[in-house]
């Protein structure tokens, strides 16, 4: 599987929906998940951090994945399958 822009972009409204359901602020999301709030926006926008470039996807690292699936209540596959990845 290539993490392209479309997917990128899938990932983060399936997080955005999963983050509202369960209640959670950017914020409160990022420090369940071991992460930050401007990493969590970058997400849910689909977008890297302006160090890699402009209009390039996000490309999480396995580790933030696994954070937010955990703080989310599932399992990495789980939060996967959610976003058809």
């Amino acid at each position: 599987m290539a993490w392209d822009k479309e997917k990128a972009e899938r990932f983060g409204r399936v997080l955005y929906e999963l983050r509202k359901a369960k209640g959670f602020t950017q914020e409160s999301l990022a420090w369940h998940a071991g992460t930050t709030k401007n990493q969590i926006q970058l997400l849910e926008s689909g977008k890297a951090s302006g160090n890699q470039g402009v209009d390039r996807p996000s490309n999480p690292r396995v580790t933030s994945l696994m954070g937010l699936a955990d703080a989310l209540g599932m399992s990495l596959a789980e939060l996967m399958e959610a976003a058809d990845l």
